[in-house]
Formats: structure tokens, sequence, C-alpha cells
């Protein structure tokens, strides 16, 4: 039986979704965010070094990151939610399941980082962090998100899925960072592509499964 050691609020929503999705059998051992750090709590670091989340356990084996987890899950279920080999489709499933994590999440918390750490500064100091904090925002953070967001909305105006005709796990892998960038204050104005596409997924059946298994889910970064 394969155990997602699931986080609140997190990633690993994502591969709850993912095997209602594959209808693979699972259980849930929950943990929860501290509620000033908002880290994770250490008894996570009994299942992985990182005391990160997600981590899943199948057969005695631990599998961390949400990408290697979701191959790893694909494989499981035969190959369900991956585009044939060879094909155009097949390299796009590939191309967006790592630009998810490789390249729009770093965005993502850059800028989140940017926005929250001046108020951590020491009083005398938060102007000052305030000030260097946005300068950094608006002249890298901004125009790198808005760049991909861009992107993502070219992409999305050619197909409804990001490998192609048909829903794959990389509209799984993309969803948590576009839930993310959307639960930002404009983030997605005048990009109906993405809201279409973050409103298809969470009316899929398998993504209500998941959200009643999982329990609370607020998308942040």
């Amino acid at each position: 039986m394969i155990t997602v050691h699931h986080l609140n609020h997190s990633r690993s929503q994502r591969v709850l979704w993912l095997l209602e999705e594959l209808e693979l059998p699972y259980e849930i051992k929950y943990y929860e965010r501290d509620p000033v750090t908002r880290l994770a709590p250490p008894s996570l670091k009994a299942v992985h070094p990182l005391g990160k989340s997600p981590v899943v356990v199948d057969d005695g084996v631990t599998i961390a990151e949400t990408g290697a987890i979701v191959d790893y899950l694909v494989e499981a279920s035969g190959g369900k939610l991956r585009p044939e080999a060879g094909t155009p489709d097949r390299l796009r499933w590939t191309y967006w399941s790592h630009f998810a994590e490789g390249s729009l999440m770093p965005q993502l918390l850059l800028d989140l980082m940017l926005t929250i750490i001046p108020g951590r500064a020491p009083e005398a100091l938060q102007e000052a962090a305030k000030s260097a904090a946005e300068a950094a925002r608006l002249t890298y953070a901004a125009p790198n998100l808005k760049t991909m967001f861009d992107f993502v909305e070219a992409e999305l105006a050619t197909r409804p899925w990001f490998a192609g005709e048909e829903f794959s796990s990389a509209d799984v892998m993309m969803s948590f960072p576009l839930e993310a960038g959307g639960a930002r204050a404009g983030a997605f104005e005048g990009r109906r592509k993405i809201e279409a596409f973050v409103e298809r997924i969470h009316a899929r059946p398998a993504y209500r499964r998941a959200l009643v298994r999982g329990g609370p889910y607020a998308y942040a970064a």
C-alpha cells in the first residue's frame, strides 16, 4: 500500500490528486504546519532527512520530491497520464513536468520572500529592508514572473492541456505553481487561458476527491 506523508497546505496535495486520477490505492499520514513559522513539523524528518513533504513510501521504498513521486506513480500505474514516447506530446510533457518546479516555483518563492522578509527584519531596519526588497522584486522577480506567465498563457492558447489535447500528469505538476500564482492579487489579470486551466482542474472529480481526503488546502508558494 502506498503511504503519502501529507502536509496541509502544501505540494503534497498534488500527489493525492494524482493518485485519485490514476485510481491507485493509498493511505495518508497527516502532518500540520507550525501555526507561527508555517514550517513542517520535525516528525517528518523521521520519514526523510530533509523533513519536507510530499514523501511517499511504497513497499519500504521512500520517494521524495514531487516530480520524482509523480514519475514513480505514473510508472506504477503502467504509464497512465503519460503521452506515448517519441511524440511531440511526450516532449511537451517532459518539459512542463520540469518547468513547474525548475523554473516557475523558484520565481514565485523569490517573489514571496521579497514580500515578507522586510517585515521580519529588526524594527529599526524594516524601512531600509522594505525598500531594498521592493526594488529587487520590481526589477527582477516581477518581470521574470510576467515573462513566465505570458509564456504559459501563450502555450495554453494553442491546446487545452500542457502536453496536448489530453490531460496528463504534467497538468498535475503545473497545478500548484499556477494556483499559488493566482492567489496573488491581479496575477492573472488578462490571462484568461491560465484562469480557464485552473477552473478545469478544479472541476475534475479526482481533484475534488483529493480535497476531501487531504483536508483544508490553501495554495500558496
